[in-house]
Order: structure tokens, then C-alpha cells, then sequence
């Protein structure tokens, strides 16, 4: 047996190292072991090598397409090795649920059936100007066929998060919403609870509600703020005040229940610098997470009446380079849960781009990079 050590090794372990490892990745369909195994037997024995010209072809053919397989595999291993790169830029929330779970989590939106006091005339009615009437979802089943119905969506997904998103979800009473709460929490692979609310929705035994399921749960508490500047908020008709967003931050804090808090840029009569303000204020109370997207527009909402055709961001450039801006004063430490607006295109009026997610989240990354910059770059504390 003719064995030559350093030119076999050279040939065949780079090429066929990934084979060896990922033999049935989908990845590599076109190869399996047998053909590494056949082309090891051609180097190792020279009976292999004195085979008729087809046979010589074949095992070149062989070669060919584990080498093939191989560089695919390296380009592969690149990339994700490059979007890891870009992803580190911005502490995420998908980066920090992989490290908890171990694995991808995906929120699955449940509609619990809930109205707003700023709709019912408790404190006003219609909603927010920028919301739609139905909310960010609307779905009439009941909890357990929604959380069917969405994670079969997902049927490769082993870990989801029920999150309660449309309207207010701690506006009705305390029996109703445990009942809600823990029908969601007992359903396969749910491991985890996110509830969007307001902040002046927040009662003292709703807190302890869910400062009670995050003693077996993950959790945390969404709350819609837009802007901490109260002129814009009455334009808006968020129907509160500052000071109650602060005192639902106070109460989560002393239950120790995370938080993460939504902003809107480009809210109409509102300039950088008071968008600036608000990010900042935010970020000194130390939220567990941070929602910022632009401004859109949607049918059915207040403002498709009064400002169609309105947008402070005038192009995907533009708005790129202002959230890098915003992004770069975020500390690090601050989990990112959305850089862009998820108005449905059916009902999205403007920005009529605001839709590409895909486009614009690369454009981050990109710009990103393009500066050699990240989340917290130019953090700084102040009072």
C-alpha cells in the first residue's frame, strides 16, 4: 500500500472535513460518506488508480462534487460567521433569547379580545391618532386554537413566547386576565409571556399578577410611550402623562419585572433633538428592551385622515442613517426589539418603503459597519 501522508491530507482535509462532520446536513445533499469513502480508497490504494479511463473520470467526478459541497460549506460557515458579525452590532432581542433558551424563540401574537380606556370613553375615543381600529392583530379564536394556528407557521421552532399584543391586554379584570394568561402559559412549547399594555393600565394587583407568573415564567411588560414630550403625546392622543409613565416604571422595577418600552419617530410637530430627548430619558431608566421604528401611517387610523400623506423620513437612506444615529447612543446593555415599523402593506399609506424590513434591517447592519460603529458606541449617562 503506497500511502502518501502530506499530499492526502492536504487534498482531502480541508475538502472533505465538512462531509465527514455534516454528512446529512440538507445543506450538502448532493454528497454523502460514500463517496468520501470512495475517494479515500482511490489515494490509499494504487489498484484503484489503474482502473479504466471511465472509472478514473468517475472518481474525478467525485472529487469534484465533494469539493463542490465543501466550498459551500466554507461560504456558508463565512456568512454566518459575517451576519454574526453584523447582529453583534446591535444586542437584539432574538441574540438575547437564543442565550437564555439555547435556541431561536419566536413571539407568537395572540389577540386576548381587549379594547383600550382610550377607546371605550373612559379616557377618550378612537384610539391613538397612528392607530388602526383593529389594533396590531385582530384574531376571534380562543387562546389555545390561535397558538395552534400561528406555531404551525413555525413548525420548526420548539420554544415560543405567547405574547398578548392588540390593544390594552391588563384592561379588564384581574380574574379574566389570569385566566388568559395561564390558558396561554399551559399550552406546548409556550415557555414564555409578553404583555403589551400602558403604562396608566397598570394597577397594583395587576403587577403582582404578573410579578406572581414570573415566579415559573419568563416574562416581561410592554409599554407604548411613542414620546416623552407631553404636547406631542396630546396631539396624539395618547390620553396620559409622563408622570404615569413613570410611576408604571417604579412599579415594575419594584416587582423586578422586565420592561421594554416603544418609541414612534416622526411623530408630526416633534424635531430631532425632542425625538433625541425621549430616547434618552428612556434609556436612563435602564429598560430591559427598547422598541423604535418610524412613524407609519395605516388605514383606519386618525391620521389617515389628517396627515395621508405625511412623513418625516423621506427616503430608507434617510431613516437608516438617523436610527444608526439613535442606535450608536443606546447603551449595549439595552435589548433591541424592533428598528422598523410592521404595519401590514394592505393597510400601510406611508412610508410606503417602511415595509422592506428585510432592506432596511441590511441597511443598518450596513451602515453600521460602513462606520465601524455599534449599539452604545457614544452612550453617555446624563440626568
Amino acid at each position: 500500500m503506497n500511502i502518501d501522508i502530506l499530499p492526502f491530507f492536504v487534498d482531502n482535509l480541508l475538502l472533505g472535513f465538512p462531509l465527514l462532520i455534516f454528512p446529512f446536513n440538507s445543506e450538502f445533499q448532493n454528497t454523502n460518506i460514500l463517496q468520501v469513502f470512495i475517494v479515500i480508497l482511490y489515494h490509499i490504494f494504487p489498484a484503484f488508480q489503474k482502473k479504466n479511463i471511465m472509472e478514473t473520470l468517475y472518481f474525478q467526478w467525485l472529487k469534484l462534487t465533494i469539493s463542490l459541497s465543501s466550498l459551500s460549506f466554507y461560504v456558508i460557515l463565512f456568512h454566518r460567521s459575517l451576519t454574526e458579525l453584523k447582529m453583534n452590532r446591535i444586542y437584539t432581542i432574538n441574540n438575547y433569547l437564543r442565550k437564555i433558551f439555547g435556541e431561536k424563540v419566536v413571539k407568537l401574537s395572540l389577540d386576548g379580545g381587549f379594547t383600550c380606556p382610550n377607546r371605550d370613553g373612559t379616557k377618550g375615543f378612537g384610539g391613538c391618532a397612528f392607530c388602526s381600529s383593529t389594533g396590531s392583530g385582530e384574531l376571534s379564536s380562543d387562546i389555545p386554537s390561535q397558538i395552534q394556528l400561528l406555531s404551525d407557521k413555525w413548525s420548526h421552532v420548539n420554544k415560543y413566547l405567547a405574547y398578548f399584543q392588540n390593544h390594552t391586554n391588563t384592561y379588564a379584570p384581574l380574574l379574566r386576565l389570569r385566566n388568559l394568561f395561564f390558558d396561554a402559559l399551559s399550552q406546548d412549547k409556550i415557555v414564555g409571556l409578553v404583555v403589551a399594555t400602558r403604562p396608566d393600565c397598570l394597577s397594583d394587583e395587576v403587577v403582582s399578577l404578573l410579578s406572581e407568573i414570573q415566579q415559573t415564567h419568563f416574562i416581561w411588560v410592554e409599554l407604548g410611550l411613542q414620546t416623552i414630550h407631553d404636547e406631542i403625546a396630546n396631539s396624539i392622543n395618547r390620553g396620559y402623562l409622563l408622570s404615569e409613565y413613570d410611576q408604571a416604571v417604579k412599579k415594575l422595577n419594584d416587582a423586578d419585572l422586565k420592561y421594554v418600552t416603544h418609541l414612534i419617530l416622526g411623530l408630526p410637530g416633534e424635531n430631532r433633538l425632542q425625538m433625541e430627548e425621549s430616547l434618552k430619558y428612556v434609556c436612563n431608566k435602564s429598560p430591559f428592551g427598547l422598541k423604535l421604528h418610524m412613524l407609519n401611517i395605516v388605514k383606519g387610523s386618525q391620521m389617515e385622515l389628517t396627515h395621508r400623506d405625511y412623513s418625516y423620513f423621506k427616503s430608507i437612506d434617510h431613516y437608516v442613517n438617523f436610527v444608526c444615529d439613535f442606535i450608536e447612543i443606546i447603551p449595549k446593555d439595552i435589548t433591541i426589539h424592533r428598528l422598523n415599523g410592521d404595519a401590514p402593506r394592505n393597510i400601510l399609506i406611508t412610508p410606503e418603503w417602511s415595509y422592506k424590513k428585510r432592506t432596511i434591517l441590511n441597511s443598518i447592519n450596513k451602515e453600521l459597519i460602513n462606520r465601524n460603529s455599534w449599539q452604545g458606541k457614544f452612550f453617555e449617562i446624563t440626568d
